[in-house]
């Protein structure tokens, strides 16, 4: 039988910040359809790890392969032509700009006279939106008129439409009413679905356990355990996460 390549492979990747050793020689696979929990207290390392995958922040030392193909992640567009998408707390949505600018916002469809084709463009958008059970009802709607939880879909689903291969997922669900939170665990769930890989970063740990597969936890720069669900608890997440 074939041994399945990850779809990405971190080895022994580091990065400082002038004195600040902030990722110290991280290690770790992540095979397609994986939800991986990234955890960790304050400084973990766990934002900048995820920047570096993101392209957002070159490693100082080590090796990323997508595919068993090495690769320097140069930029987030190159970031994104690898088939990693980035879904940050914040959304990376523009609140006075509808959703089917924010959808394909520097991804635009464009007619064959080069202008962008909106009709086509909002329809792509609705698609996806009724795929993933949100309730808005036009394109159109501005995204300051959405709620946290829906904002998030929007994210995600723009992920998907793009035919992400890993998402990351950086606090998705901070500041969300208890019913927002679960629909975008929902989300994540159906990226699993997908076969579409997922690292979720998250201080709320019970979020990350419901919907991850593997937790990676960090403490100073270090990743100081890999353990599947079914070998773990959350007590003893949070035991591990304490004791450093």
């Amino acid at each position: 039988m074939k041994e399945q390549i990850p779809f990405i492979e971190v080895r022994e990747v580091h990065k400082w910040y002038g004195k600040v050793h902030a990722v110290k020689g991280a290690s770790f696979t992540i095979n397609q359809g994986e939800i991986i929990g990234l955890i960790g207290d304050n400084g973990a390392g766990k934002s900048t790890l995820i920047k570096i995958l993101a392209g957002y922040h070159r490693p100082d030392a080590g090796e990323i392969y997508i595919q068993g193909e090495r690769v320097n992640i140069k930029s987030p567009a190159h970031a994104r032509s690898l088939g990693i998408e980035t879904v940050y707390q914040e959304q990376a949505l523009v609140d006075l700009m509808s959703v089917t600018r924010n959808f394909f916002m520097g991804r635009e469809i464009t007619t064959r006279g080069g202008f962008l084709d909106f009709r086509k463009m909002d329809a792509e958008c609705m698609d996806v939106i009724r795929t993933m059970g949100l309730s808005i009802s036009s394109p159109k709607t501005l995204v300051k008129q959405l709620s946290g939880g829906e904002k998030q879909g929007v994210a995600i689903g723009r992920a998907m439409y793009f035919k992400a291969k890993l998402v990351l997922l950086d606090e998705p669900t901070r500041n969300l009413s208890v019913k927002e939170v679960q629909k975008v665990l929902d989300f994540i769930k159906n990226l699993k679905e997908l076969g579409i890989a997922a690292i979720f970063v998250s201080h709320n740990i019970y979020h990350v356990f419901d919907v991850s597969d593997r937790f990676l936890v960090m403490a100073r720069g270090e990743l100081i355990k890999d353990a599947q669900k079914e070998t773990t608890t959350i007590e003893e997440l949070i035991s591990v996460i304490t004791r450093h």
